[in-house]
């Protein structure tokens, strides 16, 4: 009987370790890596990102909340949550988390909760294989209170070269994604088109390149951004028309040009509007700086002051 019991307890303590056994990062990596990447096909955010973040916020699987919540990404219940949840010191005494029954849920979610929260949404403009960019946005959005978290991602991402997955994926051009705050498919609850335009900058400005058959409405709905917003943005009004290859800005202009880039030499053809486009300075700007009247065009020849204010003349006084 001492021999069986000895023996179960060898038994029992071998289980007991091998249930506590930690799980490295390379292990954590390789299980869940197939995950990241299906979510970054269908809703953009970088598989790489997806990964660095779990194992950040879950310890690589280690941490209590994944252990006793499947929750990896530290996410907490939020007003809007109707899930299990479970309660552990964080920023606050007994904060509350939400409990997933899978891993999966936990992934599911943490895709939902990016796509839905209205602070993140600028995410979504930048490159899906701009991994240090998404970093910076998350920590600058408020996702976690550590001022390092950019850094701290964008180290995991390096170390482990996360960044081969978001390079191996092909991005659906428009997909459609549904999902409860349960992490479950209920095409009710909410749906996300992806974008189908490259977003590119000038003087620090977000702009896209129009394609052939675009309208107003369908670029204001693709940035989640009102018809009247773009209007503005370009100094159009709402019998504007579209045209392929236009540069079409999906943020407010700029007072002034970038530095270095003082004047403009009208040349043959270009107006005034054209001007305001290529620079990504406001129209109303442009006449101010160049003291020109609400209907004066400019003309071949034209000297157009981009930063600082055009010099008053005896003639432009009178």
């Amino acid at each position: 009987m001492k021999v069986l019991g000895l023996s179960l307890l060898i038994v029992f303590a071998y289980y007991s370790l091998a249930q506590n056994k930690r799980i490295s990062r390379t292990e954590y990596i390789e299980k869940y890596k197939d995950i990241a990447i299906e979510k970054m096909r269908k809703t953009g955010i970088p598989a790489s990102i997806t990964l660095a973040q779990a194992c950040l916020e879950s310890d690589d699987g280690n941490s209590w909340l994944a252990i006793e919540a499947n929750n990896h990404f530290g996410i907490k219940c939020g007003s809007n949550w109707t899930g299990e949840r479970v309660y552990k010191d964080d920023d606050n005494p007994n904060d509350c988390f939400r409990k997933y029954k899978t891993v999966a849920e936990s992934y599911d979610d943490h895709s939902s909760y990016l796509l839905n929260t209205k602070r993140y949404a600028s995410l979504f403009l930048l490159d899906s294989r701009d991994y240090k960019g998404w970093a910076q946005g998350l920590k600058d959005a408020g996702y976690a209170t550590n001022p390092q978290y950019a850094k701290l991602l964008i180290t995991i991402i390096e170390d482990n070269q996360l960044y081969k997955y978001d390079e191996s994926v092909r991005l659906a051009s428009t997909t459609t994604i549904t999902t409860n705050s349960k992490g479950k498919t209920a095409s009710e609850d909410w749906t996300i088109q992806l974008s189908t335009h490259e977003v590119k900058t000038n003087n620090d400005v977000k702009y896209i390149i129009v394609k052939k058959g675009d309208t107003f409405q369908a670029i204001a709905k693709e940035f989640n951004m009102w018809e009247k917003e773009l209007y503005k943005y370009n100094d159009l009004t709402k019998d504007s028309t579209l045209r392929e290859g236009q540069v079409l800005y999906i943020q407010p202009k700029r007072n002034k040009a970038e530095a270095g880039k003082d004047k403009h030499i009208v040349k043959q053809g270009e107006t005034l509007y054209f001007i305001s486009q290529y620079y990504a300075v406001k129209l109303k700007k442009l006449r101010f700086r160049n003291n020109l009247m609400s209907d004066e065009e400019v003309k071949p020849g034209d000297v157009i002051y981009l930063r600082k204010r055009k010099p008053l003349t005896p003639e432009s006084i009178k």
